[in-house]
């Protein structure tokens, strides 16, 4: 089947709802998931997850987002041999650094254990920690291969292709993640480790799946991506397209390890100081990974909106910086941040506000589960704005900004978590909220450097985004308003997961009205999503019933 090129706008909406389905999928499972391996398997597969997450962001090596990049710019420069010659360049530096990551993480996974819990007790053995890093290193060497490829087909403005292998690599991995623990644990009756050991692998799976659909695509569409015919050579060496391929991919690996790098931090930072603080040793695990994986899987939803706006962004931002359209430029981040902000911001603060009906119908009755995830879902807002704020000063080459924001905003989360979390103590507060307050303190000053800086070399401006936000959060203001008086003639029940179900989709359903509502009347659904782009979703929506002729989008 031919593959078509997607606009901006097109584009981020394939994406966004591929990764909001793959993060529903993300969400819904963690329910059976949970249940078969309980809290300590829970927090097994959290340090499994985190440190995969920072080997695989080491051997893919930035070059995935690089090859999107350098993709775009060939391509605009009608530089197609160099353009194809780069992928293959590309898939050698992945190879070489794939297999060193492998080995690493596979022969020293029992040092890598010991530095994520220390000397802590009554959790997690060293050896059930370094058994699942030793299963999930296997992914570290196939999972990269699929994202170069990805990065060369986004490159092209292909988002419908890699938005469908993301979803093929998703409902695989979870298949394997819930059939396999629950055959290993309830079946064979095997340790919580093994089950563990085995719902990792899901990674390795997931991605063979999805890597297979990539390269039956490019087959059947070699013409579209030049790979169909010997083309006459550009001139630039491949010494030219190496210094090229690692001037885009150093700054993202830097900029990878140094967020995973932190991450890992802070999980550490977390467990250690509520060690010293008197919670147990199954207590101080609980809560760093409900803050750094199982949390954050309720955070997906949110998070996706910037993911999918990234794929398509990079390939629209690169396009128009090399062609010198610098108007373009301005309003393709200004509708970025819009979108990202009109959808998360009322999705986080909802979420928040039905935290604990949440909370219970994804992992049961908890004390500390909804008091955490509360005030850890804001952060997600922040989090979105970051990402959009980050790719385009990548895109635009602004990497010494991307460094100052990267180090002193994540140095800054690091440095406050634990006098935060003793403040918070101090307080009143619960500690393990100084933690998530430091982590919003680190978005902000990244945010802020890169705003800033982006405003004085490339004279962005921001009027349009601040207008549209102030908008935005009046809407969602009045929509807390008005569920809080809603939470007075209807109270919320959580004595089941049913009863949470049906609070959920009753609040969740008036909030969406009331926030739609507002926004419409204040004419930010038109300005910001475009009238034809919002009257094809409503005419699909609806079946062809409501048929709304909408004007031409500026993408």
């Amino acid at each position: 089947m031919k593959m078509k090129k997607n606009s901006f706008v097109e584009g981020t909406i394939i994406a966004t709802l591929a990764i909001v389905f793959t993060k529903i999928l993300g969400m819904l499972y963690v329910i059976p998931f949970y249940a078969i391996i309980g809290s300590a398997g829970s927090s097994l597969y959290s340090y499994a997850y985190n440190i995969y997450v920072i080997f695989l962001n080491i051997s893919s090596a930035g070059i995935p987002v690089a090859m999107s990049k350098l993709v775009s710019e060939f391509d605009t420069k009608k530089m197609k041999e160099a353009k194809v010659r780069s992928l293959k360049l590309g898939t050698i530096i992945i190879a070489v650094i794939s297999i060193i990551c492998f080995l690493i993480l596979f022969i020293f996974a029992r040092q890598v254990a010991v530095l994520i819990v220390g000397d802590l007790s009554g959790g997690n053995s060293l050896d059930s920690i370094a058994l699942v890093l030793r299963v999930v290193s296997f992914s570290v060497l196939l999972i990269p291969f699929l994202s170069v490829t990805k990065g060369y087909l986004q490159g092209h403005k292909f988002i419908t292709p890699t938005s469908t292998s993301q979803m093929i690599e998703q409902v695989v991995r979870i298949a394997v993640i819930l059939i396999g623990s629950y055959i290993a644990i309830k079946i064979l009756k095997k340790k919580v480790a093994i089950g563990v050991a085995v719902a990792v692998s899901g990674a390795f799976f997931g991605g063979l799946a999805a890597f297979i659909y990539i390269l039956r695509k490019i087959n059947q569409n070699k013409e579209k991506l030049d790979l169909d015919r010997e083309l006459k050579p550009d001139k630039i060496s491949n010494k030219e397209i190496l210094k090229k391929i690692l001037a885009y991919a150093i700054p993202f690996i830097i900029i990878n390890v140094t967020v995973n790098f932190f991450n890992i931090v802070d999980m550490s930072l977390i467990i250690r100081t509520l060690g010293k603080m008197g919670f147990s040793g199954s207590d101080a695990e609980f809560v760093a990974s409900a803050m750094t994986t199982w949390g954050y899987k309720l955070n997906m939803i949110v998070n996706a909106i910037a993911t999918g706006l990234t794929i398509s962004l990079i390939p629209n931002i690169v396009a128009a910086n090399v062609a010198h359209e610098h108007k373009k430029v301005n309003n393709i981040l200004n509708k970025a941040f819009q979108i990202v902000l009109f959808i998360s911001t009322p999705a986080a603060i909802g979420l928040s506000f039905l935290a604990p009906s949440v909370w219970n119908i994804f992992y049961g009755a908890s004390t500390l589960g909804p008091i955490i995830f509360k005030v850890s879902i804001l952060t997600a807002i922040m989090c979105n704005v970051y990402l959009i704020a980050l790719q385009t000063a990548q895109s635009l080459n602004e990497y010494k900004t991307v460094y100052a924001a990267v180090i002193f905003g994540f140095s800054m989360n690091a440095i406050f978590d634990v006098p935060f979390m003793y403040l918070c103590r101090a307080t009143g507060l619960p500690p393990y909220y100084g933690a998530t307050f430091a982590t919003m303190l680190g978005y902000v000053v990244a945010i802020g450097i890169i705003l800033i800086k982006l405003k004085q070399n490339k004279e962005i401006n921001y009027l349009p985004t601040l207008k549209a936000g102030a908008k935005i959060f009046l809407s969602v203001a009045v929509m807390v308003v008005l569920l809080s008086l809603l939470k007075l003639v209807i109270p919320i029940s959580n004595a089941t997961k049913i009863s949470s179900i049906i609070y959920v989709a009753i609040y969740a359903i008036v909030g969406a009205l009331i926030y739609f509502g507002l926004t419409y009347k204040m004419g930010l659904v038109d300005s910001i999503l475009g009238k034809r782009r919002l009257t094809q979703l409503l005419n699909r929506l609806t079946f062809g019933l409501v048929k709304v002729r909408g004007e031409k989008d500026d993408d």
